[in-house]
């Protein structure tokens, strides 16, 4: 039974979960919590919230993804981040997650080369890298501010009462 230590010792490495789950009892749990999108195979825990497309925290107050990759995958190290290679937040599909160093984590999280609305991003001369903004969301958040400032100014004018209506004090 050395082999059972081993994945009890690798349950107890991780932050917030329950004390009182095994490896058996762990792996119905999530399975019991998760449904298969059949878009890309991934496979997406319901968590304690009520939003999605976030990470999950489920089983006490332990990250969903963390959890399945102790039960699912095994060889869990607590000194490095568990990745999705899917990048769904709440995916808990096995193949779609693997263990990586803190500055790998981070060196993957590349810029996209177009914007949240689809506008192509410019490379950055200084750093080589896409703007974290594109031309045409700057503009338009731009013109938005000073439509916003237009107004503001508009209703406190409206507000003040001309000099030359107001009555005389005697």
């Amino acid at each position: 039974m050395p082999q059972d230590d081993v994945i009890l010792d690798m349950l107890s490495d991780v932050p917030g979960l329950s004390k009182h789950f095994d490896e058996d009892s762990l792996r119905r749990y999530l399975i019991e919590r998760s449904t298969r999108v059949d878009d890309d195979g991934c496979l997406i825990v319901r968590g304690y919230g009520s939003q999605r497309g976030v990470y999950q925290k489920v089983a006490g107050r332990a990250w969903a993804h963390i959890a399945a990759y102790v039960a699912f995958v095994g060889d869990y190290d607590p000194r490095l981040d568990v990745d999705h290679t899917c990048g769904v937040k709440d995916c808990i599909e096995p193949t779609h997650l693997r263990q990586l160093t803190r500055a790998e984590n981070c060196r993957a999280r590349i810029r996209k080369p177009q914007c949240r609305n689809g506008h192509a991003r410019e490379i950055d001369e200084a750093t080589g890298h896409y703007r974290r903004a594109c031309r045409a969301c700057n503009r338009d958040a731009q013109k938005r501010w000073r439509d916003r400032g237009a107004i503001t100014v508009t209703l406190a004018r409206a507000a003040v009462v001309p000099t030359q209506d107001r009555p005389r004090r005697l």
